[in-house]
């Protein structure tokens, strides 16, 4: 016997929530901290974290245009298996073509997409792994901000700037947001 609330879980669509941005600028950290705030609130959330998902799911993708939407792909599928279970997922990607994140709103109904804005330099100086150091002497070639383009949402849902707030007056922020436009219930 299948009780309303569980009829419920089964229909209701989850949300996506696309945090993209520069290396550094701050998606991970964001992305953690909304996370933590979602669970505390009794929210089923994921996090899909861009480096986690290059290790366990893009192994073998390079970083070509073709290999970076791929990685895209498989990232919007895992979000769309889990939205039809009704699960909020978080998804911290650099993602850094219109086009990979045109193709994400068109397939996951709950998209919201984030724009992580911080600036060039700022991300530089937060760059522990020296991925910035390495891709400006050649070491890493098609690094997204360098060798690589890297093409700002033209119309995001919220633009968070990092360089000027700190990571939990950004998460606030969002919070709010979604509150506000009735994606999230505290």
């Amino acid at each position: 016997m299948t009780t309303g609330k569980l009829q419920a879980h089964k229909t209701s669509a989850g949300l996506t929530i696309w945090l993209t941005g520069l290396s550094g600028a701050g998606k991970s950290t964001l992305a953690a901290l909304l996370t933590d705030r979602l669970r505390e609130q009794g929210q089923a959330v994921e996090w899909l974290d861009g480096d986690e998902l290059r290790r366990s799911l893009g192994r073998g993708l390079g970083f070509s245009r073709e290999d970076r939407f791929e990685n895209i792909r498989r990232a919007v599928y895992l979000a769309g298996m889990l939205n039809r279970h009704g699960v909020i997922t978080v998804v911290s990607v650099i993602s850094p073509y219109a086009e990979m994140r045109s193709y994400a709103r068109q397939e996951l109904p709950g998209f919201v997409e984030i724009y992580v804005d911080c600036p060039l330099p700022v991300c530089e100086a937060r760059d522990v792994k020296g991925l910035y150091a390495k891709a400006r002497s050649g070491e890493l070639p098609a690094f997204t901000g360098i060798s690589d383009p890297y093409e700002a949402p033209a119309d995001p849902e919220l633009t968070l700037h990092t360089a000027e707030r700190t990571p939990e007056q950004c998460m606030e922020e969002l919070i709010s947001w979604l509150t506000e436009h009735r994606l999230y219930r505290l």
